[in-house]
């Protein structure tokens, strides 16, 4: 079976930089299954996948758009140190929960730290990454009623 909308897809991966640093990967682990056309997996990686089928092996170069975006410079804030009270200590790379504009809970990464101020990221921390991805599908099935109408595998 060919992967297109509405299928249900498993599959390994080992997700490197472009230096060939490897940000993450399945192995060891279950294949990732995802719900295809369902916005399960970034677009960029999702479309290179259609038309594959199971045994297929792929090496996919996704472009920043296709994946977690540019870099927002609105998202990197500049907040006054003492919004951090009761954290004794902040360094570079520490990620905090902060509350966006709509209430919604955004994780930010700290960039940079003065005296009076933290630097915080809320952009992606894949965000204006090119993206390497070396891909072989385990499976391949249509998706249930189920699946398909909650858009997400069971």
């Amino acid at each position: 079976m060919k992967i297109a909308n509405n299928c249900v897809v498993s599959f390994h991966y080992t997700l490197t930089d472009e230096d060939g640093q490897t940000l993450d990967s399945s192995e060891g682990r279950d294949p990732l299954a995802y719900l295809h056309g369902h916005n399960g997996i970034i677009p960029g990686l999702e479309n290179e996948l259609t038309g594959k089928e199971a045994g297929d092996a792929l090496q996919v170069v996704v472009q920043p758009a296709d994946g977690y975006g540019e870099i927002n410079p609105q998202l990197l804030q500049q907040v006054p140190r003492e919004a951090f009270q009761g954290v004794e200590s902040i360094e570079p790379g520490m990620q905090f929960q902060a509350q966006g504009e709509g209430g919604q809970v955004q994780m930010v990464v700290v960039r940079e730290v003065t005296d009076e101020a933290v630097l915080v990221d809320g952009n992606h921390p894949l965000a204006g990454q090119v993206l390497n991805f070396d891909v072989k599908i385990d499976s391949v099935r249509e998706a249930s009623e189920e699946e398909i109408s909650h858009g997400h595998v069971h």
